[in-house]
C-alpha cells in the first residue's frame, strides 16, 4: 500500500468533512443551572452506577453542587454533562480509565470556547488534541489517528439532549441540603 497517496486520500476527505471543525459559537453556559443525576444520565448516555463512581473517584465532580452529605443533590453543569458524553464515548472506544483522565483533565483546564473547536482523536491507547485538518492529517500520516470525537458536534448533541430536560436554578451556593432549605424556609415563613 502506498503510504502517501493514502496520506494524500485521507488530507483530501478532512478537508471535505467540515462536520470535524464545525464554526461553532459556544453558547454562554449559565453557571447558575444544574441537571440533576437523571438528566445528567440520561443526556450523557451512561448509568447512575457510572456517574456516581466518577464522582466519587474524582473523575468529573458535579461544578454545579458537588454532594455536601446525605440528603443533598447533585447538580451538573452542561459543560460536566458534555463531558460526561465525552468519556462515555472514549470508554466504547476502548480507551483506558487512566487515558481518560488525563484527557478530562487537560479538558477541564479549556475555556468553553476553546472547547467547541476542539477535535480529540485516538488510536485507542493515547488521546490527542487536534484543532484544524492538518493537525489530523499529521496523526494519520504516523499512524496514530483512528477515530475522532469533534466535541463541536457532541455539544450540539447534549444542547439538543437538554433543550427538553429539567433544570434547576441554583440560587443559594451554601452547603446546605434540601432539608435545611425547606427548614429555614419554614422557620421564615412562621417568623413573618
Amino acid at each position: 500500500m502506498d503510504v502517501t497517496r493514502s496520506a494524500e486520500n485521507v488530507e483530501s476527505h478532512v478537508a471535505k468533512q467540515d462536520s470535524l471543525f464545525p464554526e461553532l459559537e459556544a453558547t454562554p453556559l449559565p453557571e447558575d443551572v444544574g441537571y440533576r443525576w437523571t438528566v445528567a444520565c440520561e443526556a450523557a448516555g451512561i448509568t447512575y452506577r457510572q456517574l456516581d463512581h466518577w464522582a466519587r473517584t474524582s473523575l468529573l465532580v458535579p461544578s454545579v453542587r458537588p454532594a455536601a452529605g446525605s440528603g443533598s443533590q447533585r447538580l451538573y453543569s452542561f459543560r460536566d454533562i458534555l463531558i460526561l458524553r465525552i468519556v462515555k464515548r472514549l470508554l466504547d472506544t476502548g480507551v483506558s480509565l487512566s487515558n481518560i483522565r488525563a484527557a478530562v483533565s487537560h479538558l477541564d483546564a479549556r475555556g468553553s470556547d476553546d472547547l467547541a473547536s476542539i477535535t480529540l482523536m485516538s488510536d485507542g491507547a493515547s488521546i490527542y488534541e487536534c484543532r484544524s485538518a492538518e493537525d489530523v492529517v499529521d496523526l494519520v500520516r504516523g499512524g496514530q489517528g483512528v477515530f475522532g470525537i469533534a466535541v463541536g458536534s457532541v455539544w450540539r448533541e447534549v444542547e439538543g439532549s437538554l433543550a427538553t430536560m429539567p433544570s434547576e436554578r441554583v440560587e443559594d451556593h451554601s452547603e446546605s441540603d434540601e432539608l435545611a432549605q425547606r427548614r429555614a424556609r419554614r422557620i421564615a415563613a412562621a417568623g413573618a
